[in-house]
């Protein structure tokens, strides 16, 4: 079960301006909003707020019903997703990803020194850290699959259509997510808070998709400030 540390993460400006509401145009900007978010993105940096590690287990599929995927050591996991739109994949690979917990520590200080603006911009810079590490998860698995014959598809993650947010529990006990410092909690939100965990088919012909494409089938799609504008072909 790999676990890889020392990873270097590139924070592209138009994805931190997306993930702070505001779309990812920089003459958009407020003046005092560009000011302060380049000061927190030096901060970032300069403190090392971030301490970016994956792990990751990947397991042979033993069966596929319609709503369930049986899998090796007699693990499982239920939801319609992966059956229906990856039929012939021959593994799953579970990843969990962090960030750690120093970014959104900060940011909460911030909030309590009433300084709400630099809280909320370093929560979003978070976030799109937490997205870049799992651009690079994705990378990884799909090198491994590529050594394999096949292919990777694009991740889904508990909570998205087809893949109930109760099934986090059972990810968890699939991937050693305790040995990079996350935990779940009874309400099966992860901790530290940016953290992501991905579940990637490996097989021929894996479907992929876009993020527009899964925002699209989202059920917060119609409020949520940080979707991605495409059309779908899902």
């Amino acid at each position: 079960m790999p676990v890889i540390r020392d990873i270097k993460l590139t924070l592209d400006l138009k994805h931190v301006l997306r993930r702070q509401g505001i779309g990812q145009s920089q003459s958009k900007l407020q003046p005092k909003i560009a000011r302060v978010l380049q000061e927190l993105l030096d901060t970032v940096s300069n403190c090392q707020l971030l301490e970016p590690v994956i792990t990751y287990q990947r397991l042979a599929i033993a069966d596929m019903q319609p709503d369930r995927v049986e899998l090796s050591g007699d693990k499982f996991l239920l939801g319609s997703f992966i059956p229906s739109t990856l039929p012939t994949a021959k593994e799953l690979a579970v990843v969990v990803c962090t960030i750690g917990s120093k970014l959104e520590e900060k940011a909460a200080q911030f909030f309590r020194q009433n300084e709400p603006l630099r809280g909320l911009l370093l929560d979003g810079i978070g976030s799109a850290a937490v997205d870049s590490l799992s651009e690079e998860a994705c990378h990884i698995i799909t090198q491994e699959a590529s050594a394999l014959g096949y292919q990777a598809s694009s991740p889904i993650s508990p909570g998205m259509p087809g893949l109930a947010i109760s099934e986090q529990k059972h990810l968890f006990e699939l991937v050693p997510a305790e040995d990079i410092g996350v935990r779940l909690t009874s309400a099966q939100i992860m901790a530290p808070i940016k953290s992501i965990s991905m579940v990637i088919g490996i097989g021929p012909k894996m479907t992929t998709w876009t993020k527009a494409e899964m925002c699209k089938h989202c059920t917060l799609r119609k409020t949520c400030r940080y979707k991605v504008h495409a059309a779908a072909r899902l």
